[in-house]
């Protein structure tokens, strides 16, 4: 029977987070479990929670190369697919930043050392904190990045992707409504790194605020007043 308010989440997010990282050796060793601790804190609906066990055993019959590869060309190749949720908000801007300084300092308060290999804003790392708070903490944290997360959800659904069946499970287990939005045209990867003519006019990507008027400052060189000479 599916809890709408669980006593603990903790199971139920670990889960997830590990489901969601990389599907190397060590995760498909453990799918079998994860299919199982899924539903010990009947925290998810039922068609949720079938949709994951799914998951779990097409990653645990799939060819290990063909699963590594789909995982790399979902959330490594492509901005609206990353489960680096800072990057969906900040992209390469140096306001990026401060917000991870932030995010560790969150996970510091809480007692915890962060000692992953991924960045605190990777979405296996977000529900690993998660799951170590109490459920209306846990709630209350992931809420704040449901409308991220919808979007992530929203791109992956376009696909046909199953890894869309994780982000459903947490937005419904922050207590938020699974819906798909229109997404924002995502630019090539070629423009994306494309560098910027030379004296085409300054480039505002990668700024704080992209697309915004970027002031110019002028400074005179000290030798400027002496005059040149050749």
């Amino acid at each position: 029977m599916f809890n709408k308010t669980p006593a603990s989440l903790r199971l139920t997010l670990r889960a997830l987070g590990r489901l969601i990282g990389y599907p190397d050796a060590d995760l498909r060793a453990v799918l079998p479990q994860l299919a199982d601790a899924l539903a010990v804190e009947h925290a998810l609906k039922p068609e949720r929670l079938r949709e994951l066990q799914a998951l779990c055993h097409q990653l645990a019959a799939q060819d290990p190369m063909d699963a590594e590869a789909r995982y790399v060309e979902t959330f490594d190749r492509g901005r609206q697919t990353s489960l680096h949720l800072f990057e969906h908000v900040h992209g390469d801007s140096r306001d990026r930043g401060p917000a991870l300084i932030d995010l560790l300092q969150t996970y510091e308060r809480a007692g915890l050392q962060f000692g992953a290999p991924e960045l605190p804003d990777h979405l296996s790392v977000v529900l690993e904190f998660a799951s170590t708070q109490p459920p209306e903490v846990a709630r209350e944290f992931l809420a704040e990045m449901a409308h991220i997360l919808t979007l992530v959800f929203s791109a992956l659904l376009a696909q046909g992707n199953p890894y869309a069946s994780v982000i459903a499970a947490v937005l419904e287990v922050s207590g938020q409504r699974v819906q798909a939005v229109v997404l924002p045209e995502e630019p090539e990867i070629d423009e994306t790194w494309a560098e910027p003519e030379a004296f085409a006019g300054c480039s505002s990507q990668g700024q704080a605020r992209p697309d915004g008027a970027q002031p110019l400052h002028f400074v005179r060189h000290p030798r400027a007043s002496e005059g040149a000479s050749l």
